[in-house]
């Protein structure tokens, strides 16, 4: 079982009449996510895809999008996902760098003008949800266009068995906002053992479900997808994140398992829901510096969350915490890899650190993209290494993720983790988030404070005097209304480069 054709299959054989998605009021049985599939993989077909060939999938979290993904599998084709708040520049790079023959699309979703933000020309364009009587000429971009068919009004037939386990089937953006980001790309074998692993370590199991609004397009709503559809389990899928939604649907659907950013999760906090009695676990990203305070939250409630690690050469959930761990241990990025097959280890100056000593992660085993899709070379040496660009170290079980490798500070001749001054700060009074930058050999802290509270930067400034190391202490602490962010395909992110400009801006002042 190598390919997703055989893995959806299986499911179907073992699981049919459970429901595999739903979305809204529509929803999909695993015997209909095959009917579903087999329909679209007859029409892609006869829209000339075959074997080798790119779709761009432009959809939010919708049935059509999994759909299409165990379409193009079955054909050995192979799907990009992008994300709905992409504008032109982004596209163009992507279209010029992907070459798609199709770029599947919304017939309407947010007021966004899909068509018009695409190039011309351009390749097919396929449009889901559009009604029977309604005239798609406007989105043709030269190609033709095409009505993708109502998956849940599809017959029962056998999904087609031309995709290997060695073809690419998933590209995943590298960025979520750059206008220059790389494509990773993962063969079907790999999609299909990742997602075995992913059911069996976070204890995913037949009738479980997951809520979904991180992107479909995105390797960590991807990773969770694929990991709950193994387990035959359900995912929720939600096209636009809305909190009060969000509670209503975990109850509704007895979702047991929540994946997301901290940013995403927090915001539940604020919903203040019921108890969710059949949640039970979940993945957490710390986006934002409010890991630990969700986890808090969700233990509460009787929901062990994890700390994870992941990327898009590396899919997502590569790694979490046991969920019997302490919390503050369970809530750290990085983890225990979820399969044997997955290798780490740290590396500084050419030498393989010891268990505890920081270096550059690298990986090594099936996760590992197979390639960038229209270059660069993948950062892989000649045993299989691929270089992550991150900083952490080992443990006898796995592994702690510290900080992007461009994000460490060298503070008076000592390498300081980010992380270890925004803790600090985080865990003063009236703080809700921290960040901490370089700029001249110093560093320089931003912050964001809680709704009403009154705390000063002198106040926050004395606080680090009396309790940090000299060297650890910023040099400059700025409150800030808000962090600047960019929400991508895995959550929203604080764009550090830009408060690395802000602080050497105020160190000049």
């Amino acid at each position: 079982m190598d390919t997703l054709a055989g893995l959806l299959s299986g499911l179907a054989a073992e699981h049919g009449a459970r429901v595999a998605l739903v979305e809204g009021d529509r929803a999909l049985t695993f015997d209909e996510l095959v009917a579903a599939a087999a329909a679209l993989a007859g029409d892609l077909a006869g829209w000339g895809v075959s074997r080798g060939d790119v779709v761009a999938l432009w959809l939010p979290n919708v049935l059509e999008y999994l759909v299409a993904e165990f379409a193009l599998g079955a054909l050995g084709a192979a799907a990009l996902g992008i994300n709905t708040r992409y504008g032109e520049h982004e596209l163009a790079h992507l279209v010029e760098r992907a070459r798609p023959v199709g770029v599947v699309v919304p017939h309407r979703f947010l007021d966004i003008d899909f068509v018009g933000k695409l190039p011309r020309p351009g390749p097919w364009v396929g449009v889901v949800g559009a009604p029977d009587d309604v005239d798609l000429a406007g989105f043709d971009l030269g190609g033709g266009v095409r009505r993708l068919p109502d998956p849940t009004a599809c017959d029962p037939a056998p999904l087609p068995t031309g995709g290997r386990g060695e073809d690419p089937v998933a590209y995943f953006t590298t960025s979520g906002s750059t206008g220059a980001p790389k494509l990773a790309g993962h063969p079907q074998a790999a999609v299909v053992e990742h997602a075995v692993n992913v059911a069996r370590a976070f204890d995913m199991r037949p009738g479980d479900a997951v809520h979904l609004a991180l992107p479909l397009c995105g390797v960590f709503g991807f990773s969770a997808a694929f990991g709950m559809l193994a387990a035959g389990g359900t995912c929720v899928l939600e096209p636009v994140f809305d909190a009060e939604r969000m509670a209503r649907d975990v109850a509704a659907h007895h979702v047991t398992h929540l994946v997301g950013g901290d940013d995403m999760l927090g915001r539940l906090m604020a919903v203040d829901p019921p108890e969710w009695p059949g949640c039970r676990r979940g993945a957490i990203a710390d986006f934002g510096g409010r890991a630990g305070e969700v986890a808090r939250w969700a233990d509460e409630r009787g929901i062990a969350l994890s700390g994870v690690y992941g990327s898009s050469e590396l899919f997502a959930l590569v790694s979490t915490w046991p969920a019997e761990l302490p919390l503050a241990e369970r809530v750290a990025a990085g983890g225990v890899p979820v399969s044997p097959a997955i290798e780490v280890r740290a590396v500084a100056d050419g030498v393989v650190c010891p268990h505890g000593e920081t270096g550059e992660l690298q990986f090594r085993g099936y996760p590992v993209t197979s390639g960038y899709l229209g270059g660069p070379e993948v950062p892989v040496d000649d045993d299989g290494w691929f270089s992550s660009g991150d900083l952490g170290s080992t443990t006898a079980d796995g592994f702690h993720y510290r900080c992007r490798a461009g994000d460490a500070l060298r503070l008076r001749g000592f390498l300081v983790e980010p992380a270890e001054i925004e803790s600090f700060l985080l865990e003063q009074d009236g703080v809700e988030g921290a960040k901490v930058v370089g700029a001249g050999g110093v560093a320089v802290a931003f912050v964001v404070l809680r709704p009403d509270a009154v705390v000063a930067a002198a106040d926050l400034h004395d606080r680090c005097h009396r309790s940090l190391a000299a060297f650890k202490v910023p040099a400059r602490i700025e409150v800030l209304a808000e962090f600047p962010v960019t929400t991508g395909t895995n959550g929203t992110k604080i764009r550090a480069a830009e408060l690395r400009e802000r602080a050497a801006e105020l160190l000049a002042r």
